[in-house]
C-alpha cells in the first residue's frame, strides 16, 4: 500500500511532531493548502456533480477501480472481532480507525462488506478534492463526505449529509486522528469531531484498530510489503442523559482507551510516544 514518492521526509516530520508532543500534526509533504473560500467552492462542486448526468458513469468507473484495489489487497487483510457487531444489527453507526495509509480504508471496507455487504462512506478533508490525477478522481467520485473549515457548513449541510447517509443504511468512517502518519503503528489521540457527530445524531461509534504486520517481501526501495489485521472493538454508545458535548468528550476518551489496549495486546508492549524505528512499519532503511 505504497502511494507517492519517498517517505523519508514524512518520517522526519513524524519524529519532530512526537518530540513536540503534537500527535495530530500534518506530516505529509505537498498537500494542498486552501482557504476556507476555496474549500467551500470544492465542496459545492462536489455535491453539484452528483446531480449531473455523467456522474453515475464516472462513479461506476471509479468504483470498479476501487474494487480492483480491494481484490488485490484482500489476501493481505484479516478481520478479527466480528462478535463485537452482535448488537449492531443495522450498519447505522460511525466507524473510527487509526490512519496510516491512503488505502487503509480497504481494511474497514473489507470488514463492513463481510458483516453487512456494503462499504462505508468516508469523511475526507475538502482539500483532498483538489488532488490531481487518478487520486483526485477517486476522491471526487467515490462515496465520500467532504468536511471543510466552515463551522456553518459542519453544523448544517455536513450533518445533514451524514444523517441521510446513515438513514440510507450506510456506516460512515471518520479518522479522529485527523492527519495520516504513514505506516505509523501507534494509535494517536482523538479529535472530538467524530464523537460530537455520533452524539448529535444519536448513533454508536464502532472503534477499530488496524495492526500492521511485518513481512520480508519488498514493496519498493523504502518499504517491505505490509499485512494487516483489523480489530473490531466494542461499540461505544452516547448516553441520552448527557449533553452532546459531555458525550463527545467521554466517547473520545473511551475510543482512545480501547485502541490503546488493542495496540498493547497486538504488539505486546505499553503504548508511549517516544519514537522508535519500529514505530514505522516495514521501513527498509535506517532512520536518522
Amino acid at each position: 500500500m505504497i502511494i507517492g514518492g519517498s517517505k523519508e521526509r514524512v518520517i522526519s516530520n513524524i519524529k519532530q511532531a512526537l518530540f513536540d508532543g503534537d500527535l495530530n500534526r500534518k506530516v505529509e509533504e505537498g498537500d494542498a493548502a486552501l482557504s476556507a473560500e476555496q474549500e467551500a467552492k470544492l465542496v459545492s462542486r462536489f455535491f453539484a456533480a452528483r446531480k449531473k448526468i455523467g456522474y453515475k458513469m464516472k462513479h461506476r468507473a471509479m468504483q470498479k477501480m476501487n474494487d480492483a484495489q480491494a481484490k488485490a489487497y484482500d489476501k493481505l487483510i484479516r478481520v478479527e472481532g466480528l462478535e463485537n457487531l452482535k448488537g449492531l444489527k443495522e450498519p447505522r453507526f460511525i466507524i473510527t480507525s487509526n490512519h496510516f495509509n491512503p488505502l487503509d480504508n480497504l481494511c474497514v471496507k473489507k470488514m463492513t462488506k463481510k458483516a453487512y455487504g456494503k462499504e462505508p462512506y468516508i469523511v475526507i478533508q475538502a482539500s483532498n478534492l483538489a488532488a490531481g490525477g487518478v487520486i483526485g478522481e477517486l476522491f471526487n467520485y467515490l462515496n465520500h463526505i467532504p468536511v471543510s473549515k466552515s463551522t456553518h457548513y459542519i453544523r448544517g449541510e455536513f450533518i445533514d449529509h451524514m444523517r441521510e447517509t446513515l438513514d440510507a443504511g450506510y456506516p460512515i468512517l471518520i479518522y479522529p486522528e485527523e492527519e495520516m502518519w504513514f505506516n505509523y503503528r501507534k494509535p494517536r489521540t482523538n479529535k472530538r469531531g467524530a464523537f460530537y457527530f455520533a452524539a448529535e445524531l444519536n448513533v454508536p461509534v464502532l472503534p477499530c484498530f488496524v495492526e500492521i504486520l511485518d513481512t520480508d517481501r519488498p514493496d519498493n526501495d523504502e518499504f517491505f510489503e505490509s499485512e494487516y489485521i483489523i480489530h473490531i472493538l466494542e461499540p461505544i454508545y452516547p448516553d441520552p442523559a448527557k449533553s452532546v458535548r459531555a458525550n463527545s468528550i467521554e466517547m473520545a476518551a473511551k475510543d482512545y482507551e480501547l485502541k490503546k489496549a488493542a495496540y498493547e495486546k497486538a504488539y505486546g508492549k505499553k503504548l508511549n510516544y517516544v519514537f522508535e524505528d519500529s514505530d514505522i512499519a516495514n521501513y527498509r532503511k535506517k532512520i536518522n
